[in-house]
């Protein structure tokens, strides 16, 4: 019986390096904090207002410093889809 060939097997050759490209990041370092705080000064003007029995933070507003309370609250999650 004949003797068969044996085949060389290629070299391995790597893939061609992939080249970087510059990513441009924008800095969200901002958020974070701002969106933190809005939380706080929201959720310490509803307490206060509550523990003061309404005579502070704003005497005027009455009941409406809830709401102004919750507005910092709704502010802090706006701030919050700009995270990434």
């Amino acid at each position: 019986m004949p003797k068969s060939r044996i085949r060389k097997k290629a070299d391995y050759t790597p893939p061609p390096a992939k080249q970087t490209t510059a990513i441009k990041l924008n800095s969200r370092a901002w958020v974070a904090p701002v969106m933190l705080a809005m939380f706080l000064i929201g959720l310490a003007w509803i307490v206060v207002f509550y523990v003061t029995d309404g005579s502070l933070p704003i005497d005027t507003l009455g009941n409406w410093n809830i709401v102004v309370g919750f507005g910092f609250i709704a502010a802090g999650f706006g701030v919050s889809t700009q995270w990434k």
